[in-house]
């Protein structure tokens, strides 16, 4: 061999090497791209699996939970350890903007109005974020909108160079509607009454039609109206937008209190508006049943009031 050859050779051996080098890297890159995506998939999933749990200062799950609390918790269960603070947690990771938010950022905020968070939750995609509520006394989905004056940052913790297009997390509650919200409504009411005297029982099981417990009886009809609700009433009173009684319309879940003169908002009943001053929902001995709303026990119960379609 040529000394000419020998260089030429050499030549290409490095040449391959380098490019197999950067293949690697590349490879390696995307690896790790796909490892971030799937822990933001499921942290988000996780938290989502926490909606309607207490909410207790400091507790750490799994039944209730802090706020900075929660966020340790669903990354603990994706095996991911962080910080268990929010102060601690909000130096962590890198900063990233409201903007370009992605699932399983946290995100801070401030009923203070000051640059210090004094709470926190996880950003599950889809503009909403899920967070252990002081004020609600429970685990609840948001629109981080609707926190635009009190949003003080965001950061990431998981590596990687995922996009917003790749991630995809499972919203709270899925609407398939092709028609208008009124037509929805009625289709909603309309998919109740055929249970009218079905009858009631605590703890129904979600997958029978023969029996229902309250909030049982709302994820089916509204499933077969094509929107997914969580399974209990709390859990439900989470998802949607919050209306005023003055607003109430046809199809809007109002959720209740045990008594007229309970002490506690935890709500314990949910019942469907189906319009001209009447709720169609389950209870007791008479089950599946309309009942008067206005200027009765159950409007005096009333806690809250969610709109989903």
């Amino acid at each position: 061999m040529t000394k000419r050859d020998w260089m030429k050779k050499s030549a290409v051996a490095v040449i391959l090497s380098t490019s197999l080098l950067g293949f690697g890297g590349q490879i390696g890159q995307a690896a790790s791209d796909t490892t971030s995506l799937q822990k933001s998939e499921e942290i988000a999933k996780l938290a989502e699996s926490l909606l309607g749990k207490d909410y207790q200062i400091k507790a750490k799950g799994p039944s209730m939970f802090g706020s900075a609390e929660l966020a340790t918790y669903v990354y603990k269960k994706a095996g991911v350890t962080i910080k268990s603070s929010i102060s601690d947690l909000y130096k962590s990771g890198s900063s990233v903007s409201q903007e370009n938010l992605l699932a399983g950022d946290l995100v801070f905020f401030s009923s203070k109005g000051s640059k210090s968070p004094n709470y926190m939750g996880v950003y599950i995609g889809k503009n909403q974020f899920v967070y252990a509520s002081q004020a609600e006394d429970a685990v609840v989905l948001k629109n981080i909108s609707e926190f635009d004056n009190k949003f003080v940052g965001a950061r990431r913790i998981l590596s990687g160079n995922v996009t917003k297009q790749e991630l995809s997390s499972t919203p709270s509650f899925k609407s398939e509607q092709t028609v208008s919200p009124n037509d929805l409504a009625d289709k909603i009411i309309s998919n109740g009454e055929k249970y009218l005297g079905t009858k009631y029982k605590y703890g129904s099981s979600k997958d029978t039609t023969k029996t229902f417990d309250c909030s049982s009886f709302t994820q089916r009809v509204f499933k077969e109206a094509g929107i997914t609700l969580p399974r209990d009433s709390r859990q439900q009173s989470t998802v949607g937008k919050s209306v005023s009684m003055k607003d109430l319309q046809k199809g809007d879940l109002i959720f209740m209190k045990a008594s007229v003169n309970s002490s506690s908002d935890r709500i314990t009943h949910v019942a469907i508006y189906a319009g001209n001053g009447k709720v169609l929902h389950t209870y007791g001995s008479p089950g599946v049943i309309y009942s008067k709303f206005f200027d009765s026990n159950w409007e005096n119960r009333v806690v809250k009031i969610k709109r989903v379609i």
